[in-house]
């Protein structure tokens, strides 16, 4: 679904990629892990077609990115919704914009919000939902425009621990009902072993991957899974590869 060839991006002298290969296969979450700085974001732009690659190619779905792309929808860590258009209204945005019928529009938005667990808050405002229903929109806004790809840049680190814990409950139930190919990006390994089906980890300066790891963690995963010794080994293997990666990156930089 996603073939990243040879990618090194540069802002100036800032060398944020340098000649990455990644591989995303259809219905994956992906979940990309590393610390500040590793070009994470960088890359979900690359795909998104909000940046170019000053070196190599992206692809989706056997297309070259280099543009903007409907392929791919993002649902970013702010939420991004328009503060005078109801609940209904922002999950309907995009349709509109493709001229798609009133009616036709209005019953996919419906379906949607009901499956992020909105159903009867669609004529509610923004300034009336709280921060996990506001997220819940925007991802209802991403599904209805039915892309190849959804991207998450940090979506849930804004959030408290019980409301994050819902929502990855509820996009966990989202990704088995859609069968959306998923790449998000997160700071906490925790959330990675939840959520993915597969997990790279990235090293910076400049930023590549250091591990790609299958997640054979099964399902459901609930709060319980955590406890377990296979979760807690492999957490413990990633924490010891990000911990090493910060530790030559913090050496560099003294350097």
């Amino acid at each position: 679904m996603i073939s990243i060839r040879g990618v090194s991006k540069s802002f100036g002298d800032n060398h944020v990629l340098s000649n990455l290969d990644l591989e995303v296969k259809k219905g994956e979450f992906l979940v990309l892990l590393g610390a500040s700085g590793c070009g994470k974001s960088t890359l979900l732009n690359l795909m998104a077609g909000f940046e170019k690659p000053t070196q190599g190619s992206v692809s989706v779905n056997g297309k070259l990115i280099d543009d903007v792309t409907s392929a791919c929808g993002m649902v970013f860590q702010q939420y991004a919704l328009f503060p005078w258009q109801t609940v209904q209204q922002n999950v309907e945005f995009g349709l509109k914009m493709k001229k798609m019928p009133k009616g036709e529009r209005a019953e996919i938005a419906r379906r949607f919000i009901e499956m992020v667990g909105l159903k009867g808050s669609e004529d509610k405002y923004p300034q009336a939902l709280s921060g996990g229903m506001k997220q819940r929109v925007s991802i209802a806004r991403v599904l209805a425009n039915d892309p190849d790809v959804m991207l998450f840049d940090e979506p849930f680190a804004a959030l408290d621990a019980m409301t994050r814990q819902v929502l990855q409950d509820q996009l966990l139930s989202i990704y088995e009902q859609s069968g959306k190919t998923i790449v998000f990006i997160t700071h906490s390994i925790d959330e990675a072993l939840m959520l993915s089906t597969r997990m790279v980890i990235m090293g910076s300066r400049p930023g590549r991957v250091v591990q790609d790891l299958r997640n054979e963690l099964p399902h459901p995963r609930t709060a319980e899974i955590q406890l377990s010794e296979d979760f807690i080994s492999l957490k413990r293997s990633i924490w010891e590869t990000v911990q090493e990666e910060v530790s030559r990156t913090l050496a560099a930089t003294r350097g």
